[in-house]
């Protein structure tokens, strides 16, 4: 079974927990989702089955939007409520202050994501090097933050929206707001994922993949037969375009193929619709 839909993962469970309750839901073998979530995360997560697990490079998912609480004076290593081992009593704030550092962060924004991330170092996955004691550094990556607001800030719990990049670490930007602060303890008690992009979640509805690619589509001349066949095609059975990356359709099948100097490419066939 193909089928691409938005589902809303709880927290208290990893995203793999969570897929493999929906395999047993929908009685399906293969399975993915796009954009891990933390355990203690919730929100939206992409689910893909069957084919459409190879098309997930290929879906529009940008910006993500984010709400998440801050709870100031926690200390935790993993930078949310998971790995809190010291709680340290500060005094209230101005609020003006809370929403000027929440609202510093809009913009082009630099920092080294969270040791217990997913980051690659050497082979291995950064969390499991922390979690062994195995010293290590991570480079200092770069996002975007397209929009930020306050929502309410409760002492000593902050709560605020942003919309960002692709990539984005949210438990790093709550780190730059207690930081601007001038605090030297800060954790998430809470991250949900609004949406990633166009993808909110709608009650697991199934939806038409070919309008959550972006790829364009282009016109093929020829006969769909040797689609279906992977047999080689050339690009003067195509609609004159640019190299690049295309989708073509039936409107029963679907095919992906790059288009470049030496000619078309397959990247996928055979994607019933």
């Amino acid at each position: 079974m193909n089928r691409l839909f938005v589902a809303y993962k709880p927290s208290g469970l990893s995203s793999n927990q969570f897929l493999r309750t929906l395999k047993r839901k929908y009685g399906v073998k293969k399975a993915g989702y796009s954009g891990t979530l933390d355990p203690f995360a919730k929100g939206v997560l992409i689910i893909a089955f069957g084919k459409y697990t190879s098309l997930f490079r290929f879906l529009d998912k940008t910006p993500k939007r984010y709400r998440a609480t801050l709870w100031l004076g926690a200390h935790s290593d993993t930078l949310d409520i998971e790995g809190v081992e010291q709680i340290d009593d500060i005094v209230p704030l101005p609020e003006a202050k809370v929403r000027e550092a929440v609202e510093s962060l809009k913009g082009e924004q630099a920092y080294p994501p969270p040791i217990f991330s997913a980051k690659r170092i050497n082979g291995r996955r950064a969390y499991d090097l922390a979690r062994a004691g195995i010293p290590f550094e991570l480079e200092t990556i770069h996002s975007t933050v397209y929009d930020v607001k306050l929502l309410h800030y409760c002492h000593p719990f902050v709560t605020f929206e942003a919309t960002v990049s692709e990539g984005t670490y949210i438990r790093s930007l709550g780190r730059l707001v207690y930081e601007r602060l001038g605090l030297d303890g800060g954790a998430l008690s809470m991250l949900e994922r609004l949406c990633e992009g166009q993808f909110v979640y709608e009650g697991e509805r199934p939806l038409d993949i070919r309008s959550c690619l972006r790829l364009p589509p282009v016109e093929y001349r020829g006969e769909w037969r040797k689609i279906t066949l992977g047999q080689p095609l050339t690009r003067d059975e195509f609609a004159p375009v640019e190299d690049g990356v295309y989708r073509v359709d039936d409107g029963r099948e679907m095919a992906v193929f790059a288009f470049d100097g030496e000619g078309v490419h397959y990247v996928l066939n055979k994607v019933a619709l």
